[in-house]
């Protein structure tokens, strides 16, 4: 079956953990198999994440994952898609003099994510999340001894370390495909990673991971026969201001305190 498998996506398994090689060549076999002419289109096509990156989500080791956060796509620009859901590689620092840094509220999912972690953490009021109600906490985040995480690269050890799997729904962004319609292909790919999340955990003891899944392209992966088994927590895209608001997200996500510097 690999040899339905182009080498531009076998060449970027190899750039995933060890650990997850194995299930990455399997699920793409599955995709190969529901639908033998995608992936040969996919690559000869312009597509989102470049640079061998379209499995940088499964650099966390398997047995590692205790969240799998799924988004709708990566992100409509060659430098902020990196293969990781919602981290925007144009983020550098979080933060400016006047709040958040100016490419932070470029990329409005993950301002409305670090708003939301504000809220959560008492730090914001939920009726004034404005730029200018952040800025005194952005004063004190570039202090020398604060206790902010400064960078996005922070944020995503931060994640990383709680044991979330930052995937899309659609691992590809194409500008004259919808969403919608490539992340319908992924599915067979997901169901894969599903059950193979699922055999580790029945394994080793363990409890299933939390499916994270934001907005209605995540949400239609309840089609899928493993997903229905595991716990989830769900809500509209970070790209919708009540984001921000929303009391699921801020009881998962407030207590792990993604924003202050962990070791």
């Amino acid at each position: 079956m690999t040899a339905s498998i182009p080498k531009p996506i076998l060449d970027a398994v190899k750039l995933a953990d060890r650990s997850w090689q194995p299930v990455l060549m399997q699920a793409l076999a599955e995709m190969a198999q529901a639908d033998p002419g995608y992936l040969p289109a996919l690559v000869e096509d312009t597509y989102l994440p470049t640079q061998g990156r379209l499995f940088a989500a499964f650099m966390i080791p398997l047995d590692a994952v205790r969240y799998v956060l799924v988004g709708e796509g990566p992100y409509p620009r060659e430098e902020s898609a990196t293969g990781v859901c919602f981290m925007d590689g144009a983020v550098k620092s979080l933060w400016s003099e006047t709040g958040l840094s100016k490419q932070v509220n470029r990329a409005t999912s993950l301002r409305n994510f670090m708003k939301m972690l504000l809220v959560a953490d008492g730090r914001l009021q939920p009726d004034n999340t404005s730029g200018s109600a952040v800025a005194e906490i952005a004063t004190n985040a570039l202090s020398p001894a604060s206790p902010y995480i400064e960078t996005l690269t922070e944020l995503q050890a931060n994640l990383t370390r709680q044991g979330f799997l930052l995937l899309n729904a659609s691992l590809v962004f194409r500008p004259d495909v919808p969403p919608v319609k490539d992340a319908r292909a992924w599915q067979p790919f997901m169901e894969v990673v599903f059950q193979a999340l699922e055999q580790h955990a029945s394994q080793h003891g363990a409890p299933l991971p939390t499916l994270v899944l934001w907005g209605k392209i995540a949400e239609q992966l309840h089609v899928l026969p493993s997903s229905g088994r595991f716990p989830r927590a769900v809500s509209e895209h970070p790209y919708n201001l009540s984001f921000i608001r929303n009391a699921v997200m801020q009881s998962l996500f407030g207590p792990m305190k993604l924003l202050y510097k962990q070791t």
